[in-house]
């Protein structure tokens, strides 16, 4: 597990969450790759080889799911789903040693003798790893998971409760179990958040009022009214009924004995003694080590070489680039004034916001609707998995960026996206069509589907990967929305180029913050002057770069290595390249850093030109 795997696990920076309703079916069929290319048998020194890695794989996905059991559920695996991860400085000390092991025993693994799938597979666990070890000695950057980042600690109890499964009484026993060990789990956050701010690293004042915020919301609404009964509204009907309503019982008995003091310890110690320790600003300049963090970070998220200010550098072209494609659409629409003057039309008029959350919901399933008949005209094969549209929860925020949840590996679980359905009244709807494509097809649930169903690979590769990949793919599909049939009225075409200018100024404000020492009011600027998003939205997305340093480099880092590899696939084969077949050669690996993705395109490329 790399290290945002590891961060996304002890902080829960993930909400995966279950149920059927609202989902879209991909009338499509799916054909998994053969492992190996058909041909002799391997011999019999092969085979052992081939499979001491694959014994190196599943010990590798048992240990995870026993040590961090809710990212087990996350992946559809329910075995330990009456259990916490235990957030102890020892537990983590354990994680880094078996970390250390299965890397050792990787390198040992003679490559010569094992095909290309499998040496795929220990190059990529082995990165994995690599990553994750890269992080073992910053311990005081890892301990701040109460901020303003999209999945934070104060958030992720709720995440894994509505992605926990309750069709049997057993599963709802599991429910009932982690809400009991949730305050011990609580306590040893606030413990390690203790000893980060004795090495003084503390997220900044205004991170931490977001995450008061946030706290106060869940906190306002007790028992049966509180978020935390979500499961018991949703018990499976073969539970008797006289059942179902005795664990009703227990649940609102536990949320309010166990789950909501919990969070109250939580937001008491984040009100006092936390906060009073916070600095007026972020970035991790102004941290103790936290340019060797930065680098690391850089390193890790793009899963390239380039420098801070070498993304800079990229992050102010494509700013231009994008901006120019705005102007384009200005004079298109024949609009008098200049471009502030239509950015503030573009977020004022009337005629550009929903009336309510409902009509944002019905919005994004209508856009989905219309792509799935299109999509196989760019993709040889798609998904079974189908993929639905929900409400974000309302205590994340006006602010909170639309996401999505991957279906599990069990195939009970759909692929969700995830809409900001507060805020209709400021987010105008002219983002609409890019935000789809981008969160749910052909953009994170197409990828992420995809792989989940990729039987013959290694587990782990199915179920994981790398930020610069699944953030540049799902930035890659908004580029495809003419080819899909959309950004025909002009003002969807205009989103779609803010979209872009809004992924390009996260590597300016992002190396900005935290290679640069800018302020958080500097990027403010820089980013409402860059994008023209409405002020609120902004704020928003600044504080999230600051809480999660790198994150945002991957998203246009991504894409512009995907479309280098269409380019590069185009002028090699003319004629004989197939978009629709390129897309596959993508997708069908699972999530890979962009250097073995590029590995792979070119093996991809050699064997098309030999037809």
């Amino acid at each position: 597990m790399h290290h945002a795997a590891i961060r996304a696990v002890e902080s829960a920076r993930t909400s995966v969450c279950a149920g059927l309703a609202a989902a879209l079916l991909l009338a499509a069929a799916f054909t998994p790759i053969p492992a190996q290319s058909q041909g002799a048998a391997p011999a019999a020194g092969a085979v052992a080889r081939s499979e001491r890695a694959q014994d190196l794989f599943d010990e590798y996905w048992e240990r995870t799911a026993v040590l961090f059991p809710e990212w087990a559920t996350y992946r559809g695996d329910h075995r330990f789903g009456d259990r916490l991860n235990d957030g102890s400085p020892e537990a983590r000390a354990r994680w880094y040693a078996f970390a250390r092991d299965i890397q050792a025993r990787l390198q040992a693994l003679p490559r010569d003798g094992l095909g290309a799938r499998d040496r795929l597979s220990v190059d990529v666990l082995t990165r994995q790893l690599d990553q994750s070890l890269a992080m073992e000695p910053h311990a005081g950057f890892e301990a701040m998971t109460v901020d303003a980042s999209p999945w934070p600690f104060q958030g992720a109890f709720f995440g894994l409760l509505r992605g926990s499964p309750v069709a049997t009484e057993r599963q709802v026993r599991h429910v009932l179990a982690r809400m009991g060990a949730y305050p011990a789990r609580v306590d040893q956050e606030i413990a390690k958040l203790r000893a980060g701010m004795a090495q003084g690293w503390v997220p900044p004042r205004r991170a931490l009022e977001v995450a008061l915020q946030q706290l106060d919301a869940q906190l306002a609404k007790r028992g049966q009214a509180s978020i935390y009964f979500e499961p018991f509204g949703r018990l499976g009907t073969d539970i008797p009924e006289a059942t179902r309503e005795r664990l009703r019982g227990e649940g609102a008995v536990l949320v309010e004995s166990h789950v909501l003091p919990a969070m109250q310890r939580l937001r008491d110690f984040v009100a006092a003694d936390y906060i009073a320790q916070a600095p007026q600003e972020g970035g991790l300049l102004r941290y103790p080590g936290g340019a060797a963090v930065y680098a690391t970070l850089v390193r890790d998220q793009t899963t390239t070489g380039l420098t801070p200010d070498a993304i800079h550098a990229i992050g102010l072209e494509q700013v231009a680039k994008a901006q120019q494609g705005m102007e384009a659409v200005r004079r298109d629409v024949g609009f008098a004034g200049d471009m502030a003057a239509f950015i503030r039309f573009l977020n004022t008029d009337p005629r550009f916001f929903k009336h309510s959350g409902e009509e944002v919901l019905a919005g994004y399933r209508d856009i989905v609707k219309r792509v799935e008949p299109e999509l196989p005209r760019l993709f040889a094969q798609l998904p079974r998995a189908p993929v639905g549209v929900r409400a974000i929860p309302e205590f994340l925020g006006v602010g909170a960026v639309e996401s999505y949840d991957g279906p599990s590996l069990d195939g009970t679980r759909p692929g969700w996206f995830n809409a900001n359905a507060l805020a209709y009244a400021v987010r105008p709807t002219w983002g609409m069509e890019a935000i789809a494509l981008h969160e749910a097809v052909p953009g994170h649930h197409l990828q992420i589907a995809r792989a989940v169903e990729l039987g013959d690979m290694p587990t782990f590769r199915r179920s994981s990967g790398f930020t610069a990949y699944s953030e540049g793919w799902g930035l890659y599909a908004e580029t495809l929305g003419p080819e899909l049939g959309l950004y025909k009225d002009p003002y969807s075409r205009f989103g779609f180029y803010t979209n872009q200018a809004w992924r390009a100024a996260r590597l300016v404000v992002d190396t900005g913050i935290h290679a640069r020492g800018w302020t958080r009011q500097q990027a403010i600027a820089y980013m409402g002057a860059a994008t023209g998003m409405e002020r609120n939205r902004v704020e928003w997305e600044v504080d999230r770069y600051i809480s999660q340093p790198g994150q945002a480099l991957t998203y246009m880092i991504g894409q512009l290595k995907i479309i280098e590899l269409r380019e590069k696939a185009r002028a090699a084969l003319g004629p004989r390249f197939d978009i629709r077949r390129f897309h596959m050669a993508v997708l069908d690996q699972g999530q890979l850093p962009l250097d073995l993705l590029e590995r792979v395109v070119d093996e991809w490329i050699a064997a098309q030109a030999k037809g």
